[in-house]
């Protein structure tokens, strides 16, 4: 009680401290000279990133027109599974790219923060078969005609990204390494290793990727990276890593199955290369924050030397101090 007594009444020990001119200058001097050059580094890192970003979504369709005419015909070839929807790239390496070179694919104005499609999804039915039946969450894709349970059930699952690439140089085709592209703690906790998909994509409308049923959900990376979901509108996911490095103005040629239809929403999807640094990929928002923050510092310590210093205030009220002398002198 005595414990309690003391903290509702705030008589805990507490550090003060008095906030003078000289404190408040070396505080922000410090600061910024921690900060500027962290962000000088940072920039410095984020520069010898070589990346390599291709939009293929408008070039990988018939028609490429702005009219209604023109977004019904690429509708029009997404949707029909009959079309041939691979698409070839050549694309130019600008700098050597030493590995690990990240493979990402990239859309934009896609929200996979929305609130329904965000909770459509039963992370129990994906932990363990005893709770396949549990997809009162999973509304619309819940189950199929016959009420037996799609595993793994949802929105976020069904519409899974299904794009592919396969990348080579003057025919000699370049391996994209798809093992361990997921987190460690969705393949060991979240996702169950005797877990298989059942029923999955197997009613219209189908959504996107389907998945091989003889394998758990634990080793389907691909379905693991994209059931992370992303909490801006436009995101990258990684796809695999290439393992080997590419030269200088080296061509590559980039075959895609272009299968994921975007097309209905006007989203943008891009092809990501990337090498990375100590401070991940690149990143130029890290740096000039950091520079930002640090200059803003060193400013205001200017001005407080400048205010402080050369022409330093009195401490207290001038008044208040002469009268109080002569109240003591009477």
């Amino acid at each position: 009680m005595e414990t309690l007594k003391v903290f509702t009444q705030q008589e805990l020990p507490a550090c003060k401290p008095i906030l003078t001119p000289g404190l408040v200058i070396t505080t922000l001097i410090s600061i910024g000279i921690i900060f500027v050059p962290i962000g000088l580094g940072s920039l410095s890192a984020s520069e010898h990133v070589v990346e390599i970003i291709d939009r293929y979504d408008d070039a990988c369709v018939p028609s490429n027109g702005d009219d209604e005419a023109a977004k019904s015909e690429r509708l029009s070839f997404i949707q029909n599974v009959k079309t041939n929807k691979t698409c070839i790239r050549n694309l130019v390496i600008p700098k050597k790219m030493k590995h690990p070179i990240y493979v990402y694919y990239q859309l934009d104005n896609f929200y996979q923060n929305h609130r329904r499609y965000v909770k459509s999804r039963s992370d129990r039915q994906y932990q363990s078969p005893r709770f396949e039946r549990e997809t009162k969450t999973c509304d619309p894709e819940s189950e199929i005609d016959d009420h037996t349970p799609i595993v793994p059930c949802g929105l976020v699952a069904w519409s899974l990204f299904n794009d592919t690439y396969r990348i080579s140089t003057e025919n000699d085709p370049i391996p994209i390494n798809k093992k361990d592209i997921a987190w460690q703690s969705d393949k060991n906790s979240k996702f169950g290793s005797n877990v298989y998909p059942k029923n999955f994509q197997k009613q219209d409308p189908v959504g996107g990727g389907k998945l091989n049923e003889s394998l758990p959900l634990s080793e389907q990376e691909d379905l693991l990276v994209w059931m992370r979901t992303a909490a801006l509108p436009n995101f990258r996911k990684l796809y695999g890593r290439i393992e080997t490095d590419l030269e200088a103005n080296e061509n590559i040629t980039v075959v895609i199955q272009n299968n994921y239809n975007t097309y209905s929403f006007h989203s943008k999807k891009q092809l990501v290369l990337s090498t990375t640094t100590w401070i991940g990929g690149k990143n130029d928002f890290l740096g000039k924050a950091y520079i930002t923050a640090g200059g803003i510092c060193l400013f205001l310590a200017i001005a407080f030397i400048l205010t402080y210093v050369i022409k330093p205030r009195p401490l207290g009220d001038p008044a208040y101090l002469s009268w109080n002398l002569n109240s003591k002198e009477r």
